[in-house]
């Protein structure tokens, strides 16, 4: 195999990306200024060095706490827990939120034997417990496995038995059912925040 097939199959792996548009794109590579080439390379190189979750919500970040957990003009009593780091991005996209996020790192999938202990749910139970947080948004996305979820979380919370519990809500409808987040427009997201539910 040579460094042209290599690179066609790196980028076949990529979501979305398929063995036609990889050879596109290594083409595409070929007929670049070297320089960008190689910093292309170099920043793919670093991703991981640079890039890290934030130890307290989960998102990526390359700073520690991320930019929006060390942001003091935020919302620090709403909590909105998200299926993955990029579900952040697109509500931040929106400019609608403005509390504080926690990202779970997946959904309870037991046929995939993904379970709760495998989640970032424990996390999201101590940062409950400090007493600070007086609402729970629960923004998976409307599938089987984001409502298995949202209603796991809802139950873990209500057993902390905490003398001032969160309000837990759910984001409304507007979002389609098996939709996801990251295509939603704006209007709908925004629709949804405003009619979210407690569950």
């Amino acid at each position: 195999m040579n460094a042209f097939d290599e690179l066609t199959g790196n980028f076949s792996k990529l979501p979305g990306i398929g063995k036609k548009s990889a050879v596109r794109m290594v083409n595409w590579l070929l007929k670049q200024d070297s320089t960008y080439v190689k910093q292309f390379a170099l920043n793919m190189s670093q991703l991981h060095d640079k890039i890290k979750p934030c130890s307290i919500c989960g998102n990526w970040t390359e700073t520690e706490p991320c930019p929006i957990c060390s942001d003091s003009l935020r919302n620090n009593s709403q909590i909105c827990v998200v299926e993955q780091p990029q579900d952040v991005s697109t509500i931040e996209a929106h400019g609608e939120y403005k509390g504080l996020y926690h990202v779970l790192g997946g959904l309870i999938k037991p046929l995939e034997g993904v379970g709760p202990s495998q989640l970032a749910i424990p996390q999201l139970m101590n940062r409950i417990r400090t007493g600070q947080i007086t609402e729970i948004i629960i923004a998976t996305n409307p599938t089987v496995e984001g409502d298995t979820t949202a209603l796991y979380l809802n139950k873990t919370i209500m057993d902390l038995n905490l003398q001032n519990p969160p309000k837990v809500t759910r984001l409304a409808t507007g979002i389609p059912v098996g939709g996801d987040l990251e295509y939603i427009d704006k209007r709908t997201l925004s629709l949804s925040f405003r009619g979210r539910s407690e569950f």
